[in-house]
């Protein structure tokens, strides 16, 4: 639990919410794939109604992470981080296509490298109340 005295930074809510847009809009992609899958005529509803389901569950990952990251827990840097690993190379696909896909790349890109650097911060990760390794803790110490 991090400590109490501390405020928080506002890299903090910065990266928490940069995890919420992401994570908001893998939802409302996951939601249109599913409407459409129902009500629509897709090639091929089921699939379409599984990359929904699909897009709503790893929406929640980056949802619940900024969450997390505004309460300050510990373990919400976890998701939040792999959230962006796995945001850069869709970036790298949509940057390689052709037409509105490669603005929606850079800006991808963007927001994906700078949750990362904000997350690799030693302040954001003081202020989560995360130990450095090896660092050893006064009860470690005492016994």
């Amino acid at each position: 639990m991090p400590a109490a005295g501390p405020s928080k930074p506002a890299r903090l809510t910065v990266v928490a919410v940069l995890n919420a847009l992401e994570g908001a809009a893998l939802v409302i992609g996951g939601i249109y794939l599913l409407v459409m899958g129902l009500l629509g005529r897709p090639d091929s509803p089921q699939q379409a109604e599984t990359g929904g389901l699909t897009l709503v569950a790893l929406g929640l990952i980056p949802l619940f992470a900024a969450r997390g990251l505004l309460l300050r827990r510990s373990w919400s840097r976890g998701p939040a981080l792999i959230t962006q690993i796995i945001a850069l190379p869709v970036a790298w696909t949509l940057l390689r296509s052709h037409g509105v896909l490669i603005p929606a790349g850079i800006v991808l890109a963007a927001v994906s490298l700078t949750a990362l650097f904000q997350l690799a911060r030693p302040a954001t990760i003081e202020a989560l109340g995360i130990r450095r390794p090896g660092a050893a803790s006064r009860t470690d110490t005492d016994a």
